[in-house]
């Protein structure tokens, strides 16, 4: 029987009011490759930054590499690497001073650091940009970068949360053939989100749909479509989801209230 790598039990996250994650249980084996898909405002960045100890859950057990984020947040964090939606790089630095920075704060030695810096960024095919500031590079460049760094101290699972958005079919096309050839060689986790549902179905081994805050799939894109009697993925999202236009995340939605009761 395969491990776990992730272990969600009961999860559940409160704004005030309003429940944004609802009692959903996961698992996820060491060295897949995971979708965790859903709407706007669905509960995935919070389920995500619960686990990767940016939130608290309000009730329930997480584990991360047998890590309680909660409990032992330091050694969760060496578990994991992450990409942000949104861009997190210093545009004043250079590629190099990014990835140096970044590798001083988890305390890598000198030498490893800058031997695993040049490995990463050839990697990513930036190695012959490494002095150029990251304010000059485009999207895609910046996403590379942002990989890089989240690999720089060998962690064991990367957080993905829409990487791609944004970035051309070539680009895209480029990035997930560094993180599945990381997968395949050296066995790193990969739990991403995406609004692509095509990469969606072709890269993740397994998929999680959460909607309104609670899981209501899960199973390989063959198994949801199959599931949903429909002959693409998107097709199968929509038949689970629904079709009508999402906006609001768990957060706006409290500010909403809050703004409304001080009126």
């Amino acid at each position: 029987m395969a491990e776990s790598i992730i272990e969600v039990q009961n999860l559940i996250k409160t704004f005030g009011e309003v429940e944004a994650v609802k009692d959903i249980s996961f698992s996820v084996e060491r060295g897949e490759r995971f979708a965790f898909l859903g709407p706007n405002g669905a509960g995935k960045s919070t389920t995500i930054k619960m686990l990767t100890t940016l939130l608290s859950p309000t009730a329930g057990t997480l584990r991360i590499d047998g890590h309680d984020p909660v409990a032992d947040p330091a050694a969760v964090r060496k578990s994991f690497g992450i990409v942000f939606q949104d861009p997190s790089l210093d545009d004043d630095l250079t590629a190099w001073e990014n990835m140096e920075f970044h590798g001083v704060l988890y305390g890598m030695p000198t030498a490893t650091r800058r031997s695993r810096i040049e490995e990463l960024l050839r990697f990513v095919e930036l190695d012959d940009r490494k002095n150029s500031l990251v304010k000059e590079f485009s999207g895609g460049m910046k996403r590379r970068l942002e990989i890089a760094r989240g690999l720089l101290h060998h962690p064991k699972i990367i957080f993905l949360d829409e990487p791609t958005l944004g970035l051309d079919p070539q680009t895209r096309n480029h990035m997930w053939q560094y993180l599945e050839k990381l997968n395949s060689d050296e066995g790193v986790t990969v739990f991403f989100t995406t609004h692509y549902m095509d990469e969606a179905d072709r890269v993740a081994e397994r998929i999680a749909v959460i909607d309104h805050g609670k899981i209501i799939a899960t199973g390989s894109g063959a198994q949801l479509k199959q599931q949903t009697g429909t002959h693409s993925l998107e097709e199968a999202f929509l038949a689970l989801t629904g079709r009508e236009i999402r906006e609001e995340s768990a957060q706006n939605r409290m500010q909403a209230v809050h703004r409304a009761r001080s009126r």
